[in-house]
C-alpha cells in the first residue's frame, strides 16, 4: 500500500499541467468572462506554462517540448476540424481555420505529463530500438491524416509499433524499488486514461464531436485505441529529448546508481 500511494502521488504530481487545464475548462464554463472563453483559455494556458517554468516545476527544455507538442497537436487539429471529425462551436478572436489556439495545449498537457513522469519516476528503457519505433510512430501520425482519403491503416500501424517495441521494457522507480512493464502495455494504459480524460474534456466543452451537438454523449470506446497510438508519437518525441539530454547534459556518475532518464537504444 505505501508503494501504491507513492506511485499515485508521483502520477498526480506529473499531471499538474493537465489538472490545471481541466480546472480552467471547468471555471470558464460557469463564470461570466469579459472575453471569449477560448481566448481566456489560451491566456490561462500561457500563464500556466510561464508559471510552471518560473517555479521550476518544468525545466526550460521541458517547456520547449510543450511548445513542440502544441505545434504537432495544432497541425492535427486544423486538419481534423476541416475534415469534420470534431468542432469548436464557440466564437473567439484566437481561432485559425475554426481551431482555437488554446487547443494545442491539450496535446502539450500530454507532453508535460510524460516529461514529469519520466523525471519523477526515473524512467529507463531497455531494448529500445530508436529508429524502428520512430518510423512506426511517424506512420501512425501520418495515418491520422491520410485515412480521410486513403484506406485506414491504423491496425497496420499498431502492429508495426508492437513489432518495433516487442522486446522493449520501460522501468520506473517508486521509492527504492524499480518496476518494469512492456512499453506497448504502457501505450495501452495511457491511451485508456486519455480516453477518460477526453470524455471529461468534451463534457466540459473543450471541443465537440458531431454526435454531441444536442446533448453530451460518451466518446466511443474505439477512441481509446486512437489515443494509445497517439501516445506512442508523444513518447517517441520525449524519448528523443531524454536521449539528447543524456548526451548533452550528462549527470555526474554516482556509485551504485544509474543516471536518471537514461535511454539505452539498441540497433
Amino acid at each position: 500500500m505505501p508503494q501504491l500511494l507513492r506511485f499515485g502521488y508521483q502520477q498526480a504530481a506529473s499531471c499538474v499541467f493537465a489538472g490545471v487545464v481541466f480546472g480552467l475548462l471547468a471555471v470558464t464554463g460557469v463564470l461570466p468572462l469579459p472575453i471569449a472563453r477560448y481566448d481566456a483559455l489560451l491566456i490561462g494556458c500561457l500563464v500556466l506554462t510561464a508559471l510552471l517554468w518560473t517555479l521550476r516545476v518544468e525545466t526550460g527544455r521541458e517547456v520547449l517540448v510543450i511548445g513542440l507538442f502544441h505545434l504537432v497537436g495544432l497541425a492535427l487539429e486544423l486538419f481534423k476540424v476541416r475534415a469534420g471529425s470534431w468542432s469548436y462551436p464557440e466564437d473567439a478572436v484566437t481561432k485559425i481555420g475554426g481551431v482555437p489556439l488554446y487547443s494545442g495545449f491539450m496535446y502539450a498537457a500530454v507532453g508535460s505529463y510524460l516529461c514529469q513522469a519520466w523525471r519523477r519516476l526515473d524512467l529507463e528503457l531497455t531494448g529500445y530500438r530508436t529508429w524502428p519505433t520512430a518510423a512506426a510512430a511517424l506512420f501512425v501520425y501520418a495515418n491520422f491524416f491520410t485515412h480521410h482519403w486513403l484506406p485506414d491503416l491504423r491496425l497496420l500501424g499498431a502492429l508495426g509499433l508492437l513489432a518495433a517495441t516487442w522486446r522493449t521494457a520501460v522501468t520506473f522507480r517508486v521509492g527504492t524499488v524499480r518496476y518494469a512493464m512492456p512499453l506497448a502495455l504502457s501505450f495501452a494504459l495511457v491511451g485508456g486514461l486519455l480516453w477518460l480524460a477526453e470524455n471529461a474534456a468534451t463534457f466540459l466543452g473543450a471541443w465537440q464531436y458531431p454526435d454531441q451537438g444536442d446533448v453530451w454523449r460518451m466518446v466511443h470506446l474505439s477512441k481509446a485505441g486512437s489515443w494509445a497510438l497517439l501516445a506512442s508519437v508523444s513518447f517517441v518525441l520525449v524519448a528523443a529529448l531524454k536521449r539528447w539530454e543524456s548526451r548533452s547534459f550528462p549527470r555526474p556518475a554516482t556509485t551504485g546508481a544509474t543516471p536518471a532518464a537514461a535511454v539505452r537504444p539498441r540497433s
